[in-house]
């Protein structure tokens, strides 16, 4: 490049550029308060925002004034610093405050603005310059907007995840319950009732299967905490209106997004805080999982109650105590002796008849009056077993 190029005599586009300039210049002020006035008339959630909110958004629309005539005035700059010189103006928490689709309703508005008045900014011949100026400049703000509300967005996330397994070790460790409606209402959380899902977490990687766990309870309308630990996946879920009645069902979707091996859900529970009571009923399932390898996935965690009770959950054995012995015990020794011995002579109807010098009918009756109290049915294997286990955990706490 020579010395004449760098020293070229000025055109007559660059004339008009400067022309317009000094307009721009003149009524930057005038322009932003257009800008906001418009955004009153045309915009109800500006209208609703706080006095400290509108300010800050007025300053954004002069500094996005301000920032293309500074860069209309030199176009040999390149791209305009958008990021910087517009949105930097405000503080961070405006994102919050305003959605992406409204900034997009305040550039156009902004840019409505200028347009409108192109006929008196442009200088004589200048109209289509700055038309083609701030057609540039309007996509470059476009562009800064989406990545502003990216990096909102993912550093919202991380704080979202970080959170979420903060609240998810509160609930296992059944501490800070008073904080969790407060945690929970941070992020988003609104539904009832709730359920604690536990699984493994296998040979997946532990953000992804989270991100798919999070994503197909909230597409199923449900409230979703998750967090790992180690190689324990915890899910919980703040099941929607269509399956409060039926939360298995909302746990059921779920199961095929942890790892192999069981998937236990614990028991519903009213709200948030109470969640803790879930969250252990299902890792204490999971543990004891290997003791039933036919379990459905998922399976509830009452339903592992004698395999909980084996592996040394006195909750389990607490329950199976109060929900099967009890009941049995209080009808009467007739239904607990005939359940013994039915139990002793491999579910036999006619032994237990023999042993007992009754009808078989009577067995039959009475092992029914059993499946009735209790909900398991004796003739079922695993309602034996169930039964089994709870006779054993009855007896010894009348001995204690």
């Amino acid at each position: 490049m020579t010395t004449d190029s760098l020293d070229a005599p000025p055109t007559d586009e660059d004339a008009v550029r400067a022309e317009t300039v000094l307009r721009l210049e003149r009524a930057m002020g005038a322009l932003g308060t257009a800008a906001v006035a418009r955004m009153e008339e045309r915009l109800s959630w500006f209208r609703s925002m706080s006095a400290e909110d509108r300010s800050w958004v007025g300053l954004v629309a002069q500094s996005g004034v301000a920032a293309f005539v500074d860069w209309f005035k030199n176009p040999n700059r390149g791209r305009p610093a958008i990021a910087v010189e517009v949105f930097g103006t405000a503080p961070r928490e405006l994102t919050r405050s305003v959605s992406l689709q409204q900034t997009v309703e305040l550039v156009r508005v902004v840019i409505d603005v200028v347009e409108s008045r192109v006929g008196e900014l442009a200088a004589p011949g200048g109209e289509q310059q700055l038309r083609e100026a701030m057609l540039r400049y309007s996509r470059e703000v476009a562009f800064s907007t989406a990545r502003v509300y990216a990096r909102a967005a993912e550093a919202r996330g991380a704080w979202d995840a970080r959170l979420e397994a903060l609240i998810v070790d509160a609930l296992l460790h059944g501490d800070r319950e008073e904080g969790l409606e407060t945690w929970g209402a941070s992020l988003g959380w609104s539904r009832t009732p709730v359920i604690a899902i536990a699984g493994l977490l296998g040979d997946q990687d532990p953000e992804e299967a989270l991100a798919n766990l999070r994503t197909s309870a909230r597409r199923a309308g449900h409230d979703v905490l998750a967090g790992v630990q180690g190689e324990r996946v915890v899910v919980v879920v703040g099941v929607n209106e269509q399956t409060a009645s039926d939360p298995m069902a909302a746990a059921t979707p779920l199961a095929g997004l942890f790892g192999p091996g069981a998937v236990v859900v614990g028991p519903p529970v009213e709200d948030l805080r109470a969640a803790s009571r879930s969250a252990r009923a299902a890792v204490d399932g999971l543990r004891a999982a290997p003791g039933w390898p036919d379990a459905p996935r998922p399976v509830s965690a009452e339903d592992l109650l004698p395999e909980r009770a084996l592996d040394g959950d006195q909750s389990a054995r607490s329950r199976l105590v109060e929900q099967v012995y009890q009941p049995l015990r209080d009808a009467g020794t007739p239904l607990l002796d005939t359940l013994s011995v039915y139990l002793e002579h491999a579910s036999s109807l006619e032994s237990t008849a023999r042993m007992l010098f009754v009808h078989p009918n009577t067995v039959r009756y009475r092992l029914s009056r059993v499946a009735e109290l209790t909900g398991q049915a004796p003739s079922d294997s695993r309602g034996s077993f169930v039964l089994r286990v709870a006779l054993t955990l009855g007896r010894l706490a009348d001995r204690r």
